[in-house]
């Protein structure tokens, strides 16, 4: 999250907010392997997915640069 923020007090750029979901998304995933019946968890997950995916699009349609920068440091798929 460190190297992703735009000046020292951001704290919620498009860019640090991916960083932020894709860090809960990766917990939640974790949960849900041991409790595979917590439906409420699955759903609060595919909610912060698809979040993450929208601030994804809009960094993509506002600055290519950056949208490319935050998928190579965050190790996420296009």
């Amino acid at each position: 999250m460190e190297s992703l923020k735009l000046h020292a007090k951001d704290t919620g750029s498009a860019d640090v907010q991916i960083a932020l979901l894709t860090q809960r998304i990766l917990s939640l995933t974790e949960h849900l392997k041991v409790n595979a019946k917590d439906h409420s968890s699955r759903r609060g997950l595919l909610k912060l997915v698809a979040t993450r995916r929208s601030l994804l699009d809009y960094l993509k349609r506002t600055a290519k640069a950056r949208y490319s920068a935050v998928i190579e440091k965050l190790d996420l798929r296009k």
